[in-house]
């Protein structure tokens, strides 16, 4: 197996020695306090994270391939060679040198960082030992409960009461342990996790600058910036990927950008627009999640909790949109397109009243089931 950490293409190549010379620059003395007076210091963030996913990544495919850490091919897996599974490593390490770089992170980002590490960690050994799912959740799930004694919980109900309290204590665990575990699932095909999480990153600091919360978009920028340094080396026009993001990286996404969402403010107008803007942005991970587990029960494939945690299906969203299409790079554009023009909608939730939340809402669940019923006939046919 090939362990140089060069890329293998010839693109990859100019990629690589490109982001070399960009992060050699960015770290030159007084090159951040330029960004920072002339008020760009968001762009830093990005280069930054972006440029120092680019150097990593090819390095940590090397080290996957010496420790045999790889994705064999074969059963339901849809890649014809061994791939190499660290690159979630390298937008773990990104991400978090980009925040520290430039010493942003209050208590409660510490917090969501050091959770996200934990559930990253523990994602890391089953990609290389194998852990049972019933432990990652279990993990997932106290890392979670951490999160909100340090009071990083969703506020829907009256939190002054036990059952308002103890409700958002449940949604919180619902809605952070289930999009980590959506990202993980949708992590299906070259491009796609790395793909959707920059493209929910971005919207999320986009709503971050329109709400003026600097802190929340330039911790979004700086995932999306990490993802897509790792892109290139994920999706290629012609040649498969040549590194994975692996159990570590898409939960690692998953769990951060969910976090981040119950930590920000969404608007000004209220809770129903609050509300609303998250569940557009995160709606492909949710509308997966909620197919996957309404089909499975439906038709017998899981009967109790323990085995929809254990069950493995091709299933999921991009699986169906790749036996209608008949290609995989279609079904991961299409994806990102569904999860832009969604992302677009919460966009234009910041003045809109709360009738126009709902409006969107119910806009995008007939997207979804617009798209379920092509889904659908593309595959009986």
């Amino acid at each position: 197996m090939r362990e140089s950490i060069l890329p293998e293409t010839p693109s990859r190549r100019m990629t690589w020695y490109c982001a070399v010379v960009v992060l050699g620059i960015l770290l030159v003395p007084y090159s951040r306090d330029y960004f920072i007076e002339i008020g760009i210091r968001w762009l830093y963030i990005l280069i930054f994270a972006f440029s120092l996913s680019a150097v990593l990544t090819p390095i940590m495919g090397a080290i996957a391939l010496r420790l045999s850490i790889v994705d064999m091919p074969g059963g339901r897996k849809i890649h014809e060679k061994i791939t190499p599974l660290l690159g979630g490593i390298a937008i773990v390490i990104a991400f978090n040198t980009a925040l520290l770089f430039n010493m942003i992170l209050g208590q409660k980002m510490v917090v969501i960082l050091l959770g996200g590490i934990i559930v990253a960690v523990i994602s890391l050994i089953d990609d290389w030992k194998d852990v049972s799912a019933r432990i990652k959740l279990f993990v997932q799930i106290l890392v979670v409960l951490v999160m909100v004694y340090f009071g990083i919980v969703l506020n829907l109900f009256p939190s002054n009461t036990i059952w308002g309290y103890l409700l958002n204590v449940l949604f919180t665990i619902v809605w952070i342990v289930g999009l980590t575990n959506a990202m993980n699932f949708i992590d299906g095909m070259d491009g796609l996790a790395a793909g959707v999480g920059a493209i929910i990153a971005t919207f999320m600091g986009i709503v971050a600058y329109q709400t003026n919360q600097p802190f929340m978009g330039w911790i979004a920028i700086a995932m999306a910036g990490s993802c897509l340094g790792f892109l290139p080396f994920n999706l290629g026009l012609k040649k498969p990927a040549s590194i994975y993001l692996g159990d570590t990286g898409s939960t690692f996404v998953g769990f951060v950008l969910a976090a981040l969402a119950i930590k920000g403010d969404w608007a000004d107008s209220s809770r129903i627009v609050s509300f609303s803007a998250p569940v557009l942005i995160f709606w492909v991970l949710i509308y997966d999640m909620a197919y996957i587990t309404v089909e499975r029960i439906l038709t017998g494939k899981v009967r109790t909790v323990k085995e929809w945690i254990d069950y493995v299906g091709t299933d999921h969203i991009h699986h169906r949109l790749y036996a209608l299409l008949g290609d995989r790079r279609k079904a991961v554009l299409f994806i990102y397109f569904l999860c832009a023009t969604l992302g677009i909608s919460a966009i234009a939730l910041r003045y809109a009243r709360p009738i126009d939340g709902i409006l969107l809402v119910i806009q995008a669940f007939l997207i979804t089931i617009i798209v379920s019923i092509v889904e659908y006939s593309g595959r009986k046919r």
